[in-house]
């Protein structure tokens, strides 16, 4: 077994971390075994030379055995031994700082892992065998009063049959499951000594009823940390605090932020640890309309809402429409409003049925159905303690099917009773996370590229008026958020959905009837696919297991917990397309491609690089975006001896270098926003903004529905005062640029005041 936690530091007792500023970009590693941190450690100089200023580093903590990703925390208080253990945490700072370059460390605050085998969480295994008594009970959210005051464990196969539990000194054995005995239980016959536990294992399948422990959304193997306890965050911190006081991290990225009962306080207590030095991010899904709550002591979020504008800029609110009909005439499936609410019913009664009942419970028999439907009417993923309450458009919602009394008496009682108000916030938020991203989002799929977290589906294109003004937004009021294109989390990567996107002004292309049989909705998922992914390496077996993620996540014809074996025999037909492309559906893409990677990296914020994407980088679902990740470092050394871009990727490859060194170096040009309005009979094709003293960024978007038109004819570009040269050419503009000739030889660039 581990070593139990040791007595934590007081808050008082951490000193403030002394640290650079907010980061100039970061670049995200994702840690596993077969990538430790000496594997980091030797991407470093590459990394360097790319122009990044801080590595973003995959949870390091001590994680289930094998993890791939790290969020399964058995013990928050070692560095995890399979990466390296805490030396090789500080090598690779060490060897980090030696490059110029700083570490963000992803922490996980609302779960632990209900590992195999248990005894690994030590806090969970000491609850086990000792029940409410335990000082460790106050670390999980357990309903001691439900199931006989029985924790429940869902970690067997099936239910289990008589004379499959042995008991043998202090442990309970069922196959390869341990379990601990409670004292004084040991030799009791073993009907009695399984009635006398202070836990029940079962099969799987029981969890979606029967649990009464807090969870990561649906996943029973991750139990909820009580966090909010401040001898909870003292344990479960130290660790986190002891590598910022030691310079070891110089930022936080705070996992499902969401998850906790109080998020503001959490972030307050986390300030005060880790001291004002310390940059933190929260990874926080928002609404189009919704805005980080201004009392969070955070630079801001991990960048979803800047993905979502960026990515809609360069969807056609023309084709999206155009598709949205077509495809529902193809498959007889409803619009987005109802597939959303009709999801949001789904999982919030089956797959959240014990968090339901645990909300019900709290709130009383009488109310328990205006819970139900305020839940699924809520139009964010959760209110806060403290904050306003639910929302007028969620309170008519609900009233209309619930009854205006009993919704408004919910209502006050989420106003006055702190604890059912943080319970109904968290499942909130993992019902929006489960019925939108996990379900929704794989069911409705007009657009595949819009059917992202943190998107809108049904609306997904931005105006550049609208993008412009978050952009304004965000350098005004969180100037050192996080800002992303692809993640670990991401459905597909930022240049597969850049590809897909170009169907919204080629809708024709989705015109091509479902092979003889075939499911239309799969069908539609699957020409999508494949026209994101294009050719790469592994192609039909990456898609086929996407495809049957995806089919499995709808929940139309399969799932996860009762596939069908026959219907899932016919995805492999669907992934033979040939994911053929046409000159004109190439150019579009390159435009998208470049067009996104530009005003992601110039835009307001603190941009993110995920591993591999300094170049194209095509991904679909996870695991398929976690795969060994192979650094473009000759292709980097080649075009900074002065070689031009030999098809997009180096392209991508080039325009990302030049624009991470230039913040990196010139973090001045990257201050202030200033929206750029073309003039002529192109300008809405045109994207453009200036920063700082001598910095302007200018893109091109829809460029397909551009060319039809007649291209850039007699646009020009009004440029601010002064001479300004593209970003690695060498001709001048003064006062304005004819985008025919500025834009000739690639469809994005920026350009620098050069006098």
């Amino acid at each position: 077994m581990s070593q139990p936690y040791a007595r934590p530091r007081s808050e008082s007792d951490v000193p403030a971390a002394v640290t650079p500023a907010s980061p100039t970009s970061t670049y995200r590693l994702q840690l596993c075994p077969e990538f430790p941190f000496s594997a980091a450690e030797a991407a470093v100089p590459h990394l360097a030379s790319l122009g990044v200023s801080h590595l973003h580093l995959s949870p390091v903590l001590e994680a289930v055995p094998g993890s791939t990703h790290g969020y399964d925390v058995t013990d928050h208080t070692r560095v995890r031994v399979e990466l390296g253990g805490e030396p090789g945490l500080r090598a690779l700072a060490t060897t980090a700082r030696g490059h110029g370059l700083g570490l963000v460390l992803d922490i996980v605050p609302n779960h632990m892992a209900v590992p195999r085998p248990l005894h690994l969480n030590r806090p969970l295994w000491e609850v086990l065998r000792e029940g409410p008594h335990s000082p460790y009970a106050r670390w999980f959210d357990i309903d001691w009063e439900a199931n006989g005051g029985q924790v429940l464990l869902p970690v067997l196969a099936g239910p289990p049959g008589p004379g499959e539990f042995t008991a043998d000194g202090e442990l309970l054995r069922h196959g390869e499951h341990e379990f601990p005995l409670r004292a004084g239980t040991a030799g009791l016959p073993m009907p009695e000594l399984l009635a006398a536990q202070w836990y029940r294992p079962a099969g799987w399948r029981e969890a979606r009823a029967g649990l009464n422990y807090r969870r990561f959304f649906t996943i029973s193997e991750l139990i909820g940390v009580r966090v909010e306890d401040p001898g909870v965050f003292a344990a479960t911190h130290a660790k986190v605090v002891e590598l910022v006081r030691d310079g070891v991290a110089e930022g936080l990225r705070i996992d499902h932020v969401d998850g906790l009962a109080d998020p503001e306080e959490y972030l307050r207590r986390l300030r005060t640890a880790v001291g004002d030095g310390c940059w933190v991010v929260v990874e926080k899904i928002l609404a189009r309309p919704e805005r980080l709550p201004s009392g969070w002591a955070v630079a801001g979020t991990t960048g979803y809402d800047a993905l979502h504008r960026v990515d809609g800029l360069f969807a056609d609110p023309e084709g999206v429409r155009a598709l949205a009909d077509r495809y529902g005439e193809t498959t007889g499936l409803p619009g987005w409003e109802e597939t959303a609410a009709a999801c949001a019913r789904e999982v919030l009664t089956v797959a959240l049925a014990a968090e339901l009942a645990t909300l019900e419970r709290m709130a009383g028999p009488d109310l328990g159905h205006a819970v139900r439907e305020l839940l699924i009417a809520y139009p964010v993923y959760r209110p806060y303690p403290g904050g306003p309450g639910p929302a007028p458009q969620a309170l008519a919602e609900a009233a209309g099917r619930a009854g205006a009394q009993a919704v408004a008496e919910v209502r006050d009682l989420l106003l006055r009773d702190r604890a059912f108000a943080a319970r109904f916030a968290q499942t909130s938020a993992a019902l929006r996370a489960k019925s939108l991203e996990d379900r929704a989002f794989y069911r409705y799929a007009p657009l595949l590229s819009a059917t992202e977290v943190g998107g809108e589906p049904g609306d997904p294109a931005v105006a550049a008026a609208e993008f412009h003004a978050y952009c304004a937004e965000l350098e005004r009021d969180r100037p050192a958020s996080g800002t992303v294109l692809s993640t670990h989390d991401t459905k597909r990567s930022a240049d597969v959905r850049a590809r897909i996107a170009v169907l919204s002004q080629l809708p024709g292309l989705m015109d091509e009837p479902a092979p003889a049989g075939a499911d239309p909705q799969l069908a539609w998922v699957a020409r999508q696919s494949a026209l994101g992914l294009g050719e790469a390496p592994d192609r039909a077996d990456r898609l086929a297991a996407a495809l049957l993620k995806a089919a499995r996540e709808a929940g139309l014809r399969t799932s996860w917990t009762d596939p069908d074996e026959a219907y899932e025999a016919g995805i492999e037909a669907l992934t033979r397309h040939p994911g053929a492309e046409s000159a004109q559906f190439a150019a579009a893409a390159r435009a998208n491609l470049l067009g996104m990677t530009l005003l992601h990296l110039a835009m307001p914020g603190v941009p993110e690089v995920y591993q591999g994407a300094e170049t194209e980088y095509r991904a679909l679902v996870d695991p398929d975006n976690r795969r060994p990740v192979r650094f473009p470092v000759e292709a980097l050394a080649r075009l900074d001896a002065g070689a031009e871009p030999r098809d997009p990727a180096e392209e991508k490859l080039a325009l990302t270098a030049g624009l991470l060194r230039l913040r990196r170096d010139r973090p001045e040009l990257f201050t202030g926003y200033a929206p750029l309005a073309a003039r002529g009979p192109a300008a809405e094709h045109c994207v453009a903004f200036a920063r700082g003293p001598g910095l302007v960024a200018v893109a091109t978007r829809l460029s397909h529905r551009l060319a039809v038109a007649g291209g850039w004819r007699d646009t020009v570009l009004p440029l601010p005062p002064g001479r300004w040269t593209p970003l690695g050419h060498k001709t001048t503009y003064e006062s304005e640029a004819p985008l025919t000739a500025l834009l000739h030889l690639t469809p994005a660039l920026a350009l620098l005041r050069t006098d």
